[in-house]
C-alpha cells in the first residue's frame, strides 16, 4: 500500500456486495470500500464508532436510539458516524458505493447482531487484490 489507490479502480476489482476491501490503513484503522444493495443486518459495535462516506448512490442507516428508531439518509458525498453502542442497519434499495473507516479487525456485523443473511459477508475486511 505504498502507491496511490484509485477508488474507482479498487471498486471495479470486485463484484461482491456487503464485502468490504481494505484500500489503506491509517495507524490502527482500516479504510475500506464496499458495494452495497438491499439490506445489511441490525448490529452494534460496542467499543468503536463507525464512519460512512457515500461515494456513489444513496445509503440509509436505521438507528435504534433511546428515543426510538429513526433513519438517516445519506446521498452521494455525505458522511455520517454511527456512535459506538448504537444499533444500526445500513441499507440501499438502489445500490451504493461507500467508504468505511474503522479500527483494524472490526467485524462488519459488529459485536452483537441479528441473524446474518447469506448475502452479508461477516468479515474484518478483505485485502484488495
Amino acid at each position: 500500500m505504498n502507491e496511490p489507490i484509485a477508488l474507482d479502480k479498487a471498486l471495479a476489482s470486485f463484484d461482491a456486495l456487503w464485502s468490504p476491501r481494505i484500500v489503506s490503513r491509517v495507524n490502527d484503522y482500516d479504510v475500506r470500500v464496499t458495494k452495497v444493495r438491499g439490506e445489511h443486518v441490525w448490529h452494534v459495535h460496542d467499543d468503536t464508532d463507525e464512519f460512512f462516506l457515500v461515494l456513489d448512490g444513496e445509503l440509509f442507516i436505521g438507528l435504534r436510539e433511546a428515543g426510538g428508531e429513526r433513519t438517516v439518509v445519506l446521498p452521494q458525498g455525505s458522511v455520517f458516524t454511527v456512535p459506538r453502542g448504537t444499533f444500526h442497519k445500513p441499507s440501499s434499495p438502489d445500490g451504493a458505493r461507500i467508504l468505511l473507516f474503522e479500527p483494524t479487525g472490526t467485524l462488519t456485523v459488529g459485536d452483537r447482531h441479528d441473524e446474518v443473511p447469506a448475502h452479508v459477508d461477516a468479515t474484518t475486511g478483505h485485502e484488495l487484490g
